[in-house]
């Protein structure tokens, strides 16, 4: 993302969530928000793909082309996720819910599981204002929501969270979604390491990663060529990817520190568990979400 600019890969994002919500056939996927957090310039692609319909001129097809793309893969990202959180509040006790990196996430709108709770939602200073601009027009959320603007590539997670009220004795569920491959291994470690200095023994962290894979690298390339054929601007322009991890790699990241990941599972596995018309689409299989637990401390 450019200074001082809110992140375009986060509407992209959105987007994708807004031509899948009731389209697809991932159950229980729904997200209402999704569209109410976009404008009419940003709708545009979005209904033509919802309607199932390509334009002629080849900027607005590409464009009706890219979000289509995107709601394969964020429906089932969005179910693994939501599932593994309802999940884990289902448990009983007074949990805080911190979205790292949050974006345009509609989840404090939208997901049930998050009513009674405190959800805090972190993300870079720019990103944070353009959402909270973006749901002035929102019903109050189910949760006691609460924002807190920190830069996670040169700001520190911890005082910025207990500002907010955070309470690091008590449970938190952290969600880490589409954050992961735009760190260098070094942001992701040094993230890792504030998640874990704020958390308790029993919290849960959901993280969604991209494994390395030539094809989908690749695939980001073609995708940037036929924007600058067709005219249109790329969502992924100024936020390419710089980590890639394996399962192994982040079970040992999270090992290191005293997490033990419960499950790690592929997108494609979800798809085929769900019955979606994408589980054929190579790309998913390199998307994967962690879940993990913190062990208790020695000492």
């Amino acid at each position: 993302m450019k200074p001082g600019q809110p992140s375009r890969t986060a509407v992209f994002v959105c987007q994708g969530r807004a031509v899948a919500d009731g389209r697809v056939g991932v159950e229980p996927f729904a997200d209402p928000v999704a569209e109410r957090l976009l404008s009419e310039a940003e709708l545009e692609p979005v209904r033509l793909a919802r309607r199932g319909e390509l334009p002629d001129d080849r900027r607005q097809r590409f464009s009706v082309q890219a979000v289509s793309a995107c709601a394969a893969v964020m429906a089932p990202r969005t179910v693994l996720i939501d599932t593994a959180v309802s999940r884990t509040l289902e448990q009983g006790g007074h949990w805080q819910v911190v979205l790292l990196g949050a974006g345009l996430d509609g989840r404090p709108w939208r997901l049930a599981a998050l009513a009674g709770t405190t959800v805090f939602s972190v993300d870079h200073p720019a990103s944070q204002a353009d959402l909270r601009r973006r749901a002035e027009s929102l019903p109050a959320p189910l949760c006691d929501l609460r924002f807190v603007a920190v830069d996670l590539t040169h700001e520190p997670l911890g005082p910025g969270l207990a500002a907010a009220g955070h309470d690091p004795l008590r449970p938190t569920a952290w969600i880490w979604e589409g954050v992961i491959p735009y760190l260098s291994r070094q942001q992701v470690t040094a993230t890792v390491d504030a998640v874990t200095g704020s958390s308790a023994a029993g919290n849960a962290l959901v993280a969604q990663y991209q494994s390395r894979s030539l094809s989908a690298q690749v695939g980001r390339r073609v995708a940037g060529l036929a924007s600058r054929l067709s005219g249109a601007p790329s969502p992924l322009a100024g936020e390419p990817w710089r980590s890639l991890w394996s399962e192994r790699q982040i079970a040992r990241l999270l090992a290191d520190r005293g997490w033990v990941v419960d499950s790690d599972v592929s997108l494609l596995e979800s798809t085929t568990r769900c019955d979606t018309p994408y589980a054929s689409a190579t790309s998913l299989a390199n998307g994967r979400v962690a879940v993990a637990r913190l062990g208790a401390r020695s000492g």
